[in-house]
Parts: structure tokens; sequence; C-alpha cells
């Protein structure tokens, strides 16, 4: 049995890290006796002859792909790609969009055949030795959906994974490592699952379960060692709510410690679930950022929302980050249930009041959600289902109180405040004014912007084939992506010193004919995988 999954586009505003849940998929399809491939389009170009390729030099009898809403799009696009390029494979999906939605995907994507539901390792255990009968085994495999003769049938819902531990580490082995490593973001890990809140515009609860399940630390600093030799130094915590058990929290750090692990992490958590204590022992043990998710500046909101958090307990939990030197951020949320202008006005007074860095996102209330599910108790219109949009940067919803274009109108304000303030450091960085931090925000920004066109424009690939003696290959690199992207010459040249230097990318040469290739894994020789 071979399997190729697919990791869909994702947006760069978004920081897109080495995708955690196909690897954990990839690792499960593996342990079940596959051949599997990672796609990844996340940091290369997609189109569908790229696609076809890989499919022809593959030759999987199952494509499979896994979003969250905000891609979902992209992802199902590429499933359409694949059925039409080769009808006879199985084409499957799976993640919290299409939990929820099942049946309104298949109604609109015939090219679907089948999806696993909530979380998918043990499902898929099952699911893969037997996927290629489905009139005689799909129907007593629990957690997928599929469809059979026009008519959509629906197992029941799998329990929850009690023992994390069973499950085999994520196949990052499969990813492009060096394309991320050039990329510059964090490796995402999880350390538990499950989250005992109840938001009314989160999927937490219903994808992993209202009770927390937790990773033996030991195993979990395992696998941080592993993420370490591949050349990360850099590891963020993706937990539901990584900080609701506080002694299980600190005997990590202790574990990390005990260990002599040295890295820099950071973590979601609740301004409910953090103390002076358990903050100090994350900050030794490599711990220098904290995002919290304060959502409202009003307490009535806070409520509506079943947030669970107090306005008292968010300054609390920012002024002990800043006692113990915590980098720390919060995300406020626009257009929730019953938003106007004056709920607004104390948002923006609450966070200015942290004197944190702090950003906003729109409401999108996602299929499977309490808010969507349960729309008609509060003061919300829905405008649209076109899941394009809803990447949380723009509104798709309504109060009574406040239109789109109001909510589009108190961003813009907040987005030309930190524009300007951008500006004005840039002016300073051309002046050659600005501080030596100022000059690695602007120098880090300006970088990663170039390196993500060369993944995602396939630029190494596309590179000169005839190579000049008297010239560094490095060079001629430089050359090309300074022409392909219009930054200067030199930026781009050390770029390309630097992604060369690093062992990212490397060169073959056969007479005059001058090749660039990505390695899979700068640790490894180069493997021939289809990108």
């Amino acid at each position: 049995m071979k399997i190729a999954l697919i990791a869909p586009p994702y947006p760069l505003e978004e920081a897109p890290s080495p995708p955690l849940g196909i690897c954990y998929v990839a690792a499960a399809c593996e342990a079940a006796g596959a051949k599997v491939i990672i796609l990844d389009y996340i940091v290369s170009g997609y189109t569908p002859e790229k696609l076809a390729k890989a499919l022809d030099e593959f030759r999987p009898d199952v494509v499979g792909a896994t979003s969250v809403t905000m891609n979902f799009p992209q992802a199902i696009r590429i499933i359409c790609d694949a059925k039409a390029h080769n009808p006879g494979i199985i084409t499957m999906m799976g993640g919290p969009h299409v939990s929820f939605d099942a049946s309104n995907t298949f109604t609109r994507y015939p090219e679907l055949d089948l999806i696993v539901r909530g979380e998918a390792e043990q499902t898929l255990s099952e699911l893969v030795p037997a996927i290629g009968d489905p009139e005689r085994a799909w129907d007593h495999i629990e957690g997928i959906s599929f469809r059979r003769n026009g008519e959509l049938i629906t197992t029941p819902w799998r329990d929850l994974i009690s023992d994390l531990d069973s499950l085999p580490l994520p196949a990052r082995h499969l990813l492009p490592m060096s394309r991320y490593l050039a990329l510059g973001f964090p490796v995402s890990i999880i350390t538990s699952r499950g989250c005992p809140n109840k938001c009314i515009f989160c999927l937490g609860r219903r994808m992993v379960g209202f009770k927390g399940r937790y990773r033996d630390p030991g195993l979990v600093v395992d696998e941080i060692e592993q993420i370490l030799s591949y050349g990360f130094t850099r590891i963020n915590v993706a937990d539901d709510l990584f900080t609701a058990n506080k002694n299980r929290v600190i005997t990590l750090c202790e574990e990390i410690l005990r260990r002599n692990v040295r890295f820099n992490w950071s973590a979601f958590a609740r301004v409910n679930t953090v103390d002076r204590e358990i903050l100090s022992i994350m900050k030794q043990a490599g711990c220098d950022s904290i995002s919290f998710g304060i959502e409202s500046g009003n307490p009535d909101m806070l409520k509506r929302i079943r947030k669970g958090i107090t306005l008292g307990q968010a300054r609390k939990a920012v002024q002990c980050c800043k006692d113990i030197d915590i980098i720390t951020h919060a995300s406020f949320m626009v257009g929730l249930p019953g938003e106007n202008s004056q709920t607004l006005e104390q948002t923006d007074a609450f966070a200015r009041e942290l004197g944190i860095a702090y950003g906003y996102h729109f409401l999108a209330p996602f299929p499977g959600t309490s808010v969507r599910e349960e729309v008609d108790q509060y003061d919300l219109t829905i405008l649209t289902d076109d899941w394009s949009l809803y990447d949380a940067n723009r509104p798709v919803v309504s109060t009574s109180a406040l239109s789109p274009e109001d909510m589009v109108s108190f961003v813009d304000a907040f987005d030309q405040e930190q524009n300007q303030r951008w500006q004005e450091v840039e002016q300073l960085y051309l002046e050659k004014k600005c501080t030596p931090y100022e000059q690695l925000l602007i120098e880090g920004h300006k970088r990663m912007r170039i390196i993500y066109r060369i993944l995602t424009e396939d630029l190494v690939e596309a590179a000169p084939g005839k190579a000049d003696n008297g010239t560094e290959p490095s060079a001629i690199l430089g050359s090309f992506i300074s022409s392909a992207t219009g930054a200067g010459i030199e930026a781009a040249s050390k770029i390309a010193h630097d992604l060369m230097a690093a062992g990212f990318i490397r060169h073959e040469s056969s007479g005059e004919d001058l090749k660039f290739f990505w390695t899979h894994n700068r640790y490894l020789e180069r493997l021939p995988v289809p990108y």
C-alpha cells in the first residue's frame, strides 16, 4: 500500500512551520504497514502538473490531506486535481474542518472518497490495511465517513486515544527539513491533548476532548532531542492548553533541566493557569515567550463567549511574565457576539494598558464550533460560507451594532499605527541610526520574505543551468534570485551563500551544466524526493 499525503499551502503571515498533524498521520500510516511520502506545498510551489509528476513517480494507491478551515480550499483543490489525474486513486481527508462538515464537503466535492473524523491515528491503524476493500471493510471502522452509491455513510465516532505514549513519533523524516530550516520558523510539538474550557469559538473540546491526556515527560524530551538533531534550535509547544496541569508542567521542565537539553521555546497558555512558580521553572527550562488569548477587554463579553477568565487575571499573568522576563503576546478577537463600538473601545484600552505586544483577529465561526452551531442564540449573523475567507484576517460576521466595515475600520486603525512604527524603524535603518535589535528585525523580515519566495516559487530548481568557471555557484544563484525577486544583489547573494554554506542547498556540475537543488535534510545524503 502506497499513500501520498498532502501538506497544502499555508500563508507566510501565519508563520508556517513543519506541519505536525500530517506528520502524525504519516507515522500512523507507516506503522500500519504503508509506504508513505509527504508532498509538501507549504515550502514549495504547487501546480497540477507538479502534482501529476509526483503521483506518476510514486504511483500511490491513496492520496490524503489534512487541513483547517483556512486552507481547506487549497487542500480540496489538490485532492480534486489528484482524482482528475487518476480517477482510480482513493482520496481521503481529515482534520477539524471536514470532521464537522462532512456532509457538505461530500456534496460539493464528489472527487473525495473518504473522511477520517476526529483523532486519526487509531482509525488509520484499522483503515490502512482495509482501505482497498471499501465494500466489506469500511462499514466496520469507527470514525470515518464515505459515500457509497450516492449515499453518505457515517460510522460512529471513535473514542479518544487514552494513551498518547502509544503513538509513534511524528514522521518528520518525510518532510523537506532543509527548506524549513532555511525559512527559520520554530517546530511545533504537543505534550498533551485536551482542553477543559468551553470557549464558543474553539474546536478543541470536540476534536480532542475536555479531559487532559498527557504524554510521558521523558518521551517528550526524547522527541525534543530528535527535533534538535535536525538542526532546529526553537520549538513551539502547540498543546490545546499546555499549562492546564501545573505539576505536570513542572515535571516536564525538570526533565529538560535534568538532561541539560538547551533550546528556546514558546507556548500558548491561559491567564488563569500561570503563576510565578510555573513561569519561573518554564523560564529556567528555556521558555522565552508566551501567548495568551484574552479576546476582549469587556468583562461581559468574556462571560458571553465562555472564556472563563477575568481582566484581573490577565493583568496579573502579564505582570508575572514581565517580572520573570518572558516575552508576552496577547491576541484579541473582533466581531464576537454582541460586539459594538463600546466593547471594541474597551478592548483597545485594555490591550494598550497591558504594555505588551498584541494583535487582532476577526471571529471565524468554523464548522463544529458552538458559536456556529448555536448562532441563533447570539447577536451574530454569519455572512458567508466561502471558506477561503475564513482566515481570521477579514470579517465574515456582523452583529446588530457592527457591520463588517465597522470591524475593518477598527482593525485598520490599529494596523496603520503598527505600519507607521515599522516605517519609522525602516527609515532609521536606512539612515543607519537604528538600534542593533531594530537592524536585526528589518534585515530578518526582508530575508524571510525573500526566502519564502525562493521556496514557493521554486527558484532554486529554476536557476540557470550553465556554469561559469570564474564565478562561484552561490554568486550565480544569488544573481538569479535577485533578478527573480527584485531583491538587491548583495542581499540575494548573501542568502544564496548562507543557504549553501549551511548545506540546505547544493549543486551538481557536469561540464558546463550546473544544477541547484534543496537537500532533503542537511545531515543526510540527498534523497530522491518529488519536490
